[in-house]
């Protein structure tokens, strides 16, 4: 638990401007990408669990949703989000 609310408050210092700046575009991506990844592992061992992958593809169309926001606002910060979180190659 204590380990969960160190690593988004690191994310949250790291891609915010602010440490309190928690909704920004960047930060909200990125929490989104530390949530999917975690779902990839969980789904690698339940592969049954239908739910949980109806909300693991509405987080991934969300993220591609506030990456397209970001890539029409500034490119640059788009790369390097792209390159700092391993979303492309």
């Amino acid at each position: 638990m204590l380990k969960n609310i160190l690593e988004t408050q690191n994310l949250i210092s790291k891609y915010g401007k602010l440490h309190t700046n928690s909704g920004s575009t960047s930060v909200q991506i990125a929490l989104l990408t530390r949530k999917i990844n975690y779902l990839q592992k969980h789904f690698a061992e339940h592969r049954e669990d239908h739910c949980g992958r109806r909300g693991l593809l509405k987080m991934v169309s969300r993220r591609r949703k506030l990456l397209d926001y970001i890539k029409s606002k500034n490119h640059s910060v788009y790369l390097f989000l792209i390159k700092d979180l391993g979303l492309r190659y």
